[in-house]
């Protein structure tokens, strides 16, 4: 009898033991929490989807069942939080021609006109990502630094042709397209767009912002010929091939910065179906009429076990600096005849302000030049004036890249956050110094550090598909501003390094309110960790963009390893 005694006692020892253990433990690494109480650990314990322990007590949480990852010494870092992309943008970019590697404009027709060889007449070849500011030679002929759209039209005369420029604020197109949206010399430039020109009146097959709008009617046209299963089946592809992405970089949540309804619809049904293996914190790009009419519904939280989560709405103050389409104070100093675009009224975006603010959403309103985000920040301050109830409200501005001095201190004054993107600085540098000159890039271009000494939260991100999502890569703009040919874009503008993993990590969190669940690793928030190949805090700076991803780890789940 006191034999089965002792036994029933210690079979009931290995069951606690074997409850109370955990999932996954990571140990033998330099685990970097962000936590001020504990800021560095040796191990770190899950469980059920949450950190259940940090540091010497989660070595000793190994149950029969516990998988067990020795690091090696590498570092863990909180999961990468995409603070600023495009998600849908992302794994449709994978489905397209990639225009990013093109050298020059003969490139890019090389590339239509292979595409065309095997395309079927009446199909759409889409591509992305060419930027006509970094091609090693100006295409000929061409107006303000664009080509024309003669050779591509000439490489493809049954396919409408559509590439969109690297920012997504402009696009060039080939004549089978002109004609399907009804471009002609005769058609006028829409509010906020631009259609480019020749000497001769005729379109050049550049659309500038808002024009780009002539061709969805056609091109949607052109879709509507799919059939619903076909319609969801692309799109999940995309959801696919775009998460596929995100996680091999180590992001474990993507903030998506403009979805319609549909979107929205289509990612809440790959989530409750456990089929996205990284979280979605989305804004709603919808009319306000729309808004008004659905917003109630549309608010999400932490919908398929904090999968996703929709509280935010995005509006559009101007456009990109490389197409000139940001909205200046001042003339552009290569073509003094413009000042950019006001891609939507300020009145428009003075009503989302309300609608946001009356619904407890948050606005993200993407402003790039001065003078677009000198409007944007009037709109909020007179928005908060009128609720002086409201507080803690984290409204943002999407890229904030050109600032005036004189409104650097209202970011942190007013609690607005700056959703930034340190990629674009290094990638965008050849080019500033032309559009703005010295003087005004010095004062206000990507000024990082000028924002966050005067009190403001900036946050990190690369604007995917505009730029590769890949958190290594900001990274290293964040910390050195150095170029591909070795220069360094106004250095003093620096963030330190660990600036820069908060920048994209617990500031990130702070700017979706998700602060309290993610963003560090501290016990009882989600277990949404990133492993990597190499210390980015302490290696040699020249080491830095060589790290990889060694381990995506979402809610304790191995969503991406390295082989």
């Amino acid at each position: 009898m006191l034999r089965h005694s002792f036994a029933l006692i210690f079979l009931c020892g290995i069951t606690a033991r074997a409850q109370n253990s955990a999932d996954l433990i990571l140990r033998n690494g330099k685990i970097v929490t962000l936590d001020p109480a504990q800021p560095e650990v040796h191990a770190i314990a899950i469980r059920n989807g949450h950190i259940i322990a940090v540091g010497a007590p989660a070595e000793h949480m190994a149950g029969p069942k516990t998988q067990v990852i020795d690091l090696g010494g590498k570092l863990a870092v909180p999961g990468f939080i995409e603070g600023h992309g495009h998600f849908m943008g992302v794994g449709e970019a994978q489905m397209n021609l990639n225009l990013r590697t093109a050298r020059n404009w003969d490139d890019i027709v090389a590339m239509v006109a292979e595409a065309a060889k095997t395309a079927k007449p009446g199909t759409w070849i889409m591509g992305r990502g060419f930027h006509q500011s970094k091609w090693d030679k100006v295409p000929q002929p061409n107006v303000q630094g664009f080509p024309v759209h003669e050779a591509l039209s000439k490489v493809s005369p049954n396919n409408p042709v559509w590439l969109t420029h690297a920012s997504g604020h402009a696009s060039m197109v080939n004549a089978a397209a002109l004609k399907a949206a009804e471009i002609t010399a005769a058609t006028p430039n829409p509010p906020g767009g631009e259609i480019f020109k020749d000497a001769n009146g005729q379109p050049t097959g550049l659309l500038n912002e808002r024009a780009q709008g002539f061709l969805r009617p056609a091109y949607s046209a052109y879709l509507s010929k799919r059939t619903p299963a076909e319609v969801e089946a692309d799109n999940r592809r995309k959801v696919e091939l775009a998460a596929r992405e995100c996680s091999a970089n180590g992001i474990t949540t993507f903030e998506d910065a403009g979805s319609p309804f549909e979107t929205v619809d289509l990612i809440k049904r790959v989530a409750t179906e456990g089929k996205l293996d990284l979280r979605m914190w989305m804004m709603l790009n919808e009319s306000n009429d729309k808004l008004q009419t659905s917003i109630t519904k549309y608010r999400l939280q932490d919908v398929a076990d904090h999968h996703l989560t929709v509280r935010a709405i995005k509006r559009y103050a101007d456009g990109a600096l490389g197409s000139r389409g940001a909205w200046m104070l001042e003339p552009y100093s290569d073509l003094p005849s413009s000042s950019g675009l006001n891609t939507e009224k300020m009145e428009t975006i003075r009503q989302t302000a309300d609608i946001a603010i009356t619904n407890g959403f948050q606005l993200c309103v993407h402003a790039i030049g001065d003078r677009a985000n000198r409007e944007v920040l009037n709109i909020y301050q007179e928005t908060f004036a009128a609720h002086p109830d409201k507080h803690d409200l984290r409204w943002r501005i999407e890229h904030a890249q050109h600032l005036d001095p004189a409104d650097i201190p209202r970011f942190g004054q007013m609690g607005v956050i700056a959703a930034m993107q340190g990629i674009h600085c290094t990638s965008d540098a050849p080019y500033v110094l032309l559009r703005l000159g010295a003087k005004r890039a010095e004062a206000g271009a990507y000024a990082w550090r000028s924002l966050l000494d005067s009190g403001a939260v900036v946050g990190n991100g690369t604007d995917a598909p505009v730029e590769e999502v890949n958190p290594i890569a900001c990274f290293y703009a964040s910390v050195t501003r150095r170029t591909k040919d070795g220069t360094q874009f106004y250095p003093k503008q620096c963030m330190t390094r660990m600036e820069a993993l908060k920048s994209y990590t617990l500031s990130n969190a702070f700017a979706a309110f998700e602060d309290k669940q993610k963003g560090s690793l501290v016990v009882g928030k989600l277990a949404d960790i990133t492993v990597l190949s190499r210390d980015i805090l302490t290696v040699p700076e020249d080491q830095i963009a060589g790290t990889n991803v060694a381990y995506t780890i979402v809610g304790g789940k191995i969503v991406y390893q390295a082989r």
